[in-house]
């Protein structure tokens, strides 16, 4: 992966700024594709994930009627935060990548924040 390309370079300015301001919390990351969401909460000092979640999940898909609408993310981001605080995490610092906060990135935002993280 070439680390000129436009998208690359602003994921990178997104993550040295998230890194600057994080103060040793984990961020929860966010990946969206055409048909799908994922995010994971990330502790950057470990190097692990503490918790992940997606619209790929057996439970998840029976659920959705797709992985690739508004509220296919809120479930999301409820679910992420119902597992990273079960792992003892509750205060994150949030990576939205390449992507504008705006739409399904928004939604899995606010859906965390209503279960319980705080970012």
């Amino acid at each position: 992966m070439a680390k000129d390309q436009p998208a690359d370079r602003s994921k990178a300015r997104v993550r040295r700024t998230l890194r600057a301001r994080a103060y040793g919390k984990p961020r929860l990351s966010v990946f969206r594709s055409s048909k799908q969401i994922y995010a994971q909460v990330i502790d950057d000092e470990k190097g692990v994930t503490v918790a992940s979640a997606s619209s790929l999940e057996k439970d998840n898909r029976g659920a959705l009627k797709t992985g690739a609408d508004v509220e296919a993310a809120k479930t999301i981001g409820k679910l992420i935060a119902e597992r990273a605080v079960a792992a003892g995490v509750k205060e994150v610092v949030f990576d939205r990548g390449a992507y504008m906060y705006h739409g399904r990135v928004k939604a899995l935002a606010d859906g965390a924040r209503e279960g319980g993280l705080q970012f």
